[in-house]
Formats: structure tokens, sequence, C-alpha cells
């Protein structure tokens, strides 16, 4: 047995004891939720002078076709600020590599050349076992914290609720992917 993989604060003195959860089979949040996010840096000659997170959720695990939904939402958002190329740092994830990954990369980016506006997109692989190379990765750390109750499940809504509070970010409606490929 190990322990679980969580921080959290306590009072002094009273050690937090975590048990696992289950949900009840008649539960009818998703089984699985997914959170994509993009952390939007605007940068300077002096450095970072602000940031912002994106995030989308998808009712299941993540897939392709959710992946491809959030990039392309994502790209189109981008645009609309005036962002000509996003940069997308990935942590050792099998998606980019993927044939999916490498097609919806490829068609986006002759899609913005073809009409000439847009967002670009460029990979960014991360070596594995470096997630300090990706600054996304702290956001991530501490808003699990920040979101987490020890002593119940949260419902679907209430997670999404409390993740787009800690991150700032407005409500947006869950992205959908087709049923044959979830």
């Amino acid at each position: 047995m190990a322990q679980p993989g969580l921080q959290a604060w306590t009072p002094a003195q009273q050690p937090l004891h975590l048990v696992e959860q289950t949900m009840p089979p008649t539960d009818p949040d998703p089984k699985a939720l997914a959170c994509y996010g993009r952390l939007v840096q605007e940068r300077t000659p002096q450095g970072v002078s602000q940031e912002s997170v994106w995030l989308r959720f998808v009712a299941d695990r993540p897939v392709s076709a959710g992946t491809g939904a959030f990039l392309t939402w994502g790209c189109a958002k981008g645009a609309a600020v005036g962002k000509t190329a996003l940069l997308l740092v990935w942590a050792k994830a099998s998606w980019p590599c993927s044939h999916a990954g490498r097609q919806w990369l490829r068609e986006q980016n002759q899609q913005v050349n073809r009409e000439g506006h847009g967002s670009r997109s460029v990979s960014c692989p991360l070596p594995s076992k470096s997630p300090w190379l990706n600054p996304w990765e702290a956001y991530w750390v501490h808003g699990k914290r920040a979101v987490v109750a020890p002593t119940r499940l949260l419902t679907a809504a209430e997670l999404v609720e409390r993740v787009n509070t800690h991150f700032g970010c407005p409500y947006e409606e869950p992205l959908s992917i087709p049923q044959e490929v979830s």
C-alpha cells in the first residue's frame, strides 16, 4: 500500500486522513471529467507582463477528438485576440506524437497559411520526466491543491466551478466529442 500523492493544509496537530471515495453506480455525473488548459503569457523584453489561463472541460476521458476540439477552440480564441502563433508545450503526452495529433497540427497550420489569418500552432515537446521546464505544471499543482475536498466527492459541477474560480476563468460550455470516438 502506498500513500496517495496528495498534499493539503490541516490544522496543527491534526493529520489529514484521506479515505478513498467511490461514486455510487446511480450517480448521474460523468465517470470521467477531463480539463484542458492553456497558459497564455504576454511577453515583453522585460519579461512576462501578463498571464491568463484558458480552460475547457470534456465530460469524458481525454481522447484525440477532445484534444483537437480544445486546440481548435484555443486557436480561434488566440486569433480573436491577435495571436498569430501559439506555442504548445507538451509534457511527454502521447497525443502530439500520435497520427491524429500530427495531422491536426499540419491541417491547422496549412489552413492558416492558406487563409492568411488565424493562429498557427508550434509544437514543443519536453523531454520525459522534466515537468519543471513546463511553466503550466506549477499552475496545475497549485490548482489541484486548491480545489481538493479530502473528506467528500465533488460533483462534476462543483469541480468545474472550483477550477474555474481558482484560475479566474469564465464558464465555458464543455466540449463535446462524438460518442464513437470516446
